[in-house]
């Protein structure tokens, strides 16, 4: 994107959003393997924000948080089957009611398009699965004692998949509605969302991007020590790890997983050369992010679902005019976008405690900002919050003991200092105490999960609905 030339006042917003991109697995973030020359060439024209977090590790209560700015408590948008409605509304509406034109294209994975989503359109709109979503993983209280084995991994490898073939779609409707708003401008200003489905899992890819990861190059990541309790009972209930089985398949894995980040990288830059070339980038801020990491192979883990910064934290760039180009270390969450995109729009904060990303790039960064993380969803027998700096980051799980990192000193999170460090301890669950009570947030996200479970006829019904692996695509949106 270019930064040359005068600096207008922006009147649009281009949100870009991925699935499950570990925000380690970028060019600009040190990545060895993995091309990506737009994503690089947008954090350099803008500002990279080195320590952004999702509100929760797993798509539904992120994307919930990312459209209201509220905690994952707050909006009570606890698991993948109890999904955002509008209510409590967000920026979305926010921007619609200030006679904004505001669409979508792609991946929202809320509860549907006939809610109240404040979209005034949406194209190839995938949300929850039948609106129902992942029900099955409402099941948690008790906690089964496991899912059965894992269906992460029954594809994998070269070839196309629904998924694929979305995504490509969407890109081509993105750059067309670029060009729409180009050949019929008029003085309403525009918020575009964007989502795509990779690199999220099924870990499939065609043979072009496959190409571009020296295979050989690959490391498998250490296992490390022995695992918290509640990760090892999360990984009892559905072992991914156990699915793959050997090395070979663990590296085949990682060779796909990088590919899929190649193939988001040339979307992205599709969408940004639209941009450019229809000439609204002077008049556009462009946000890219994703919804939550992926633990990649890291202590034995795959997919997401736990505190782990492999898990929760994600790419955060910020781009276009106005933006400063620079590297940002304050951390912040998924749960500012609401207030970056209001401030953006001219329009005042909601009731979301976050804050403009805009403003943070504008100042001197805050290394002491804390952000928080939780998870309530599926294969958590109890609730789990991660509180972080950039210093610290720790880990509060309900009914077991924390743990405590120095991410300045172990950023990769192996050594646990919460026995060495008791009144830092202390200090940070006081700190996670002050902004919600653990013990009484589990038990309002397993009362939700409870009444769900009892509206669609009990455990056993439940234990049989909603998707078992990735959320499927409706057929007319891969047309």
């Amino acid at each position: 994107m270019s930064t040359a030339g005068p600096r207008p006042q922006p009147a649009n917003w281009l949100l870009l959003v991925a699935d499950e991109l570990h925000a380690g697995c970028l060019g600009h973030a040190g990545h060895p393997l993995v091309p990506t020359p737009a994503l690089d060439r947008l954090a350099a024209c803008g500002t990279f924000f080195t320590s952004a977090y999702t509100p929760s590790p797993i798509c539904v209560p992120a994307r919930a948080s990312l459209a209201t700015g509220l905690e994952v408590h707050e909006t009570r948008c606890w698991d993948n089957a109890l999904a955002w409605r509008g209510a409590p509304p967000g920026w979305p509406q926010a921007l619609a009611a200030a006679g904004r034109r505001v669409e979508a294209i792609g991946k929202l994975h809320h509860a549907g398009s006939g809610f109240p989503l404040g979209f005034t359109r949406q194209q190839r709109a995938l949300h929850v699965d039948q609106g129902l979503g992942q029900v099955w993983g409402s099941v948690r209280d008790p906690l089964p004692a496991s899912a059965g084995p894992s269906p992460l991994f029954e594809q994998l490898g070269e070839g196309v998949t629904e998924h694929h073939r979305f995504d490509l779609g969407l890109t081509a409707d993105t750059c067309a509605w670029l060009q729409a708003r180009a050949e019929a401008p008029d003085a309403t200003p525009w918020t575009l969302f964007v989502g795509w489905i990779a690199p999220h899992f099924p870990l499939v890819v065609p043979r072009r991007w496959l190409d571009r990861i020296d295979a050989a190059r690959i490391v498998l990541p250490a296992r490390g020590a022995p695992r918290h309790p509640w990760v090892e009972r999360m990984a009892g209930f559905c072992d991914h790890d156990a699915a793959l089985g050997s090395d070979a398949r663990r590296r085949q894995a990682l060779h796909a997983y990088l590919a899929l980040v190649a193939f988001v990288d040339e979307q992205v830059g599709r969408v940004l050369q639209a941009l450019e070339d229809t000439g609204l980038a002077a008049t556009t801020r462009v946000l890219f992010t994703a919804d939550h990491g992926d633990n990649l192979g890291a202590r034995g883990l795959w997919n997401k679902c736990v505190l782990y910064g492999d898990s929760t934290r994600v790419p955060l760039l910020l781009a276009g005019p106005g933006v400063a180009q620079r590297r940002c270390t304050t951390p912040v969450s998924l749960s500012d976008v609401d207030a970056t995109v209001r401030q953006g729009a001219g329009l005042p904060p909601g009731p979301g405690a976050g804050c403009s990303l805009l403003a943070l790039a504008a100042t001197q960064d805050a290394p002491r900002r804390t952000v928080l993380s939780q998870y309530h969803a599926v294969g958590s027998a109890s609730g789990a919050f991660r509180l972080a700096d950039a210093h610290w980051a720790y880990h509060h799980y309900v009914g077991h003991r924390p743990e405590l990192f120095d991410l300045r000193a172990d950023p990769l999170e192996r050594d646990d200092r919460a026995a060495h460090e008791p009144a830092r301890v202390s200090a940070w669950e006081g700190a996670l105490r002050d902004r919600l009570e653990p013990e009484a947030v589990d038990r309002a996200a397993k009362a939700d999960q409870a009444a769900l479970v009892a509206r669609v006829g009990g455990r056993e019904a439940a234990w049989r609905l909603g998707p078992r692996g990735a959320t499927p695509v409706p057929e007319e949106a891969t047309r």
